[in-house]
């Protein structure tokens, strides 16, 4: 869904292409931290686009199967997650350019992709709160193992009055 140029946390704003021609959809544009993309098992992208600019704003977009070996798809390079690199099965940037993809790729039909995103965006937004709060939880107890070890001034660091100060204002 997350696009370079545009604030994609707001889905109307996406500016992929699918448009259909005939018997199929091209699909033109770029995403990146396209979750999963860098793992090798990885066979299937769900891309979402603009299908009709001229529906409601809300029903401008669909979510398309494009095959990872689809001609046109090229995976630009693998990105990192809040510095976290999941290598080798993290996110991607990818460009599509003229990406062929047949009509029964469309999942549950065209202008049904916002639909579809707001049903997976909590949960991911939830495992990466999650992910942070232990990171941040982990760096507070590495903070407080080391104050407890190394002296400064002839005393803990963890005794010092603006040690403690700092740490309960964490």
């Amino acid at each position: 869904m997350t696009e370079p140029q545009v604030a994609s946390s707001d889905a109307t704003n996406i500016e992929c292409s699918i448009l259909r021609e005939g018997d199929h959809y091209i699909v033109n544009g770029r995403k990146w931290w396209t979750s999963g993309a860098m793992d090798p098992r990885c066979k299937i992208l769900i891309v979402m686009g603009k299908t009709d600019l001229n529906a409601p704003k809300h029903k401008q977009q669909s979510m398309i199967l494009v095959p990872i070996d689809t001609p046109g798809v090229c995976i630009e390079r693998a990105l990192t997650v809040f510095g976290f690199d999941d290598a080798p099965h993290g996110h991607a940037e990818i460009v599509f350019e003229n990406v062929q993809v047949p009509i029964k790729n469309v999942i549950l039909g065209e202008g049904r992709g916002f639909e579809i995103a707001q049903g997976r965006l909590g949960p991911g937004r939830l495992h990466h709160c999650m992910r942070l709060v232990g990171a941040a939880e982990r760096g507070i107890e590495m903070m407080v193992k080391r104050a407890l070890q190394r002296k400064a001034f002839g005393k803990f660091i963890a005794q010092h009055g603006s040690f403690l100060s700092d740490l309960a204002k964490k």
